[in-house]
């Protein structure tokens, strides 16, 4: 194998193994902010019906276009563009949509305040 080739796989081996720390990096960081846990919040996820209306990755199934895409929901300025992304904002639109602003499509799941703790910190690993 020439010098090049060996390069060329050992960057090849190298990135998904960087990938899987950050992700890990991720899902720390997203567990602390929230006090739950993000792969329980994946299986809550789907138990809310939150992929009948959004796409988000990570989550089987979750591909509609209702909602808006959730794709780095965690980086984003503004949740449903009237909160400032915090974690308690998260939780409180999370938790009662309506309320947080009553024209918004977005039921009100009746999601648990643990359900809400571990799907805040899932979709804080969404960066």
């Amino acid at each position: 194998m020439t010098t090049r080739a060996a390069l060329l796989v050992t960057a090849l081996v190298a990135v998904p193994a960087c990938d899987a720390t950050r992700s890990g990096e991720r899902q720390q960081y997203a567990a602390s902010i929230t006090g739950g846990d993000p792969a329980r919040g994946r299986d809550a996820i789907g138990r809310r019906g939150c992929a009948a209306c959004h796409t988000i990755p990570g989550v089987p199934g979750a591909d509609a276009n209702v909602g808006p895409p959730l794709t780095r929901v965690g980086s984003r300025v503004y949740l449903a563009g009237v909160l400032l992304n915090t974690p308690e904002n998260m939780a409180r639109w999370l938790r009662d949509p309506p309320a947080v602003d009553p024209r918004t499509a977005m039921p009100n799941v009746g999601a648990t305040d643990d359900e809400v703790r571990d799907i805040s910190a899932y979709l804080y690993t969404l960066r």
